[in-house]
């Protein structure tokens, strides 16, 4: 095993996974998190990281001769999910070379957050990247600090253009090394893990809405009809919503009447952001007094003429109440599903008053020239744990300081 030949690549390969998340999530299932099947090694505890770092120091070099079990006791306890299972982790390495049995001692380590791809040749390219990278850091170990991503790693990185994006620059690390990987060849991964709703086309601008993901939390124990249960809130869905061609200080896109915290890409009039609402209302999930927010209506909001100048609106399930009796047969099935979930139409007409800014944008901060004796508290704040996400189960009022 080459794990077992050089530590240092498992190091490389840990620490290249934790700074580029959407390796961990882009390959993934439907369920990730910290209590899921692959959980990541910052997910779940926050002083892991601090221990990780301890355990790399520990670490013997590249040109060391080290024996075989050194690898197991270093990071045996710490790639491990929150109850200690040294099965449910992203690298899974109790059975790379585990002095406790022979069936610890076989030389594999799992990358268990690869999740099998619809396609043969989708596992081919999934294999030549893990080839790739492998053949990277072989001949130059991967040695950097770990990032302290926080709750921008299931905020940010939910999203399927800030996951494109960092795939982008692993394709461009790997060319870099003379190893000519393109990004283009992961576009059947970007389409089934981030399907696409519908666009809608306003005069020159668009709103594009795509599938986001969604950590479900797992809830307390209940009794069914096989014993004690622990289930997921899977109520909870996530969605992106991108526009294209807007006027900066011009347009705002509001949600069921709440302003949605668009974020520059970089390009030109492109902005994107998440939204988190609840789906469907089982019997048993996290905030039972709040309802589903479907149908969902988005509404583009010019503020120079206070009106909305279109939108879009997005069905959870079909439109005219049913319910599918069976699964789609196959993926243009599934497409025609979505498709009629999503109407171009639906924003709200006549005048309109946009949705208040976050307190964020309302001006430039300055550490001086407070305002003195009584005054009214801001409107709506942003969220500043979630920056990048409108949760509607969040109310605005939840924001407000007291005067």
């Amino acid at each position: 095993s080459p794990m077992l030949r050089r530590p240092d690549l498992l190091r490389s390969l840990i620490t290249f996974w934790q700074h580029h998340p959407g390796l961990s999530y882009l390959f993934a299932g439907m369920f990730i998190g910290p209590t899921s099947q692959a959980p990541r090694v910052d997910e779940g505890r926050d002083e892991q990281l601090y221990e990780l770092e301890i355990a790399f120091d520990q670490m013997p070099s590249a040109e060391a001769r080290t024996p075989y079990w050194m690898v197991d006791r270093l990071l045996r306890h710490l790639l491990v999910d929150i109850t200690g299972n040294t099965h449910r982790a992203e690298f899974c390495i109790d059975k790379l070379y585990s002095p406790d049995s022979l069936a610890g001692r076989q030389g594999l380590v799992e990358f268990r957050a690869f999740d099998m791809p619809p396609h043969a040749r989708m596992s081919i390219v999934q294999m030549l990247l893990l080839r790739t990278l492998i053949a990277i850091f072989w001949e130059r170990p991967y040695q950097q600090p770990l990032v302290r991503w926080g709750t921008e790693l299931h905020d940010r990185w939910m999203l399927p253009h800030y996951v494109e994006a960092d795939l982008g620059e692993v394709a461009a690390m790997m060319q870099a090394s003379g190893f000519p990987f393109v990004v283009e060849w992961l576009a059947p991964f970007f389409e089934f893990r981030f399907p696409h709703y519908g666009t809608v086309q306003i005069q020159d601008m668009a709103i594009e809405l795509r599938m986001a993901i969604e950590p479900w939390h797992v809830l307390g124990e209940e009794l069914s009809s096989v014993g004690t249960s622990r289930f997921v809130d899977s109520s909870l869905e996530r969605l992106q919503v991108r526009c294209i061609g807007l006027t900066d200080g011009r347009y705002v896109l509001a949600c069921n009447g709440r302003r949605i915290p668009l974020r520059a890409t970089g390009t030109q009039g492109e902005y994107v952001a998440g939204v988190r609402y609840r789906a469907w209302q089982p019997p048993s999930a996290l905030h039972p007094t709040i309802g589903v927010h479907t149908p969902m209506v988005f509404d583009l909001i010019d503020t120079w003429t206070g009106r909305s100048v279109g939108g879009c609106t997005y069905h959870v399930s079909h439109p005219g109440g049913r319910s599918y009796d069976v699964f789609p047969v196959n993926a243009f099935e599934a497409e025609a599903r979505r498709a009629a979930r999503f109407w171009g139409f639906g924003h709200t007409p006549g005048p309109t008053t946009p949705p208040p800014p976050p307190l964020a944008s309302q001006g430039r901060f300055e550490p001086w020239g407070h305002s003195p004796g009584p005054m009214s508290p801001p409107a709506v704040e942003a969220n500043p744990e979630y920056p990048y996400t409108l949760d509607l189960r969040f109310t605005p009022k939840r924001f407000k300081k007291a005067p």
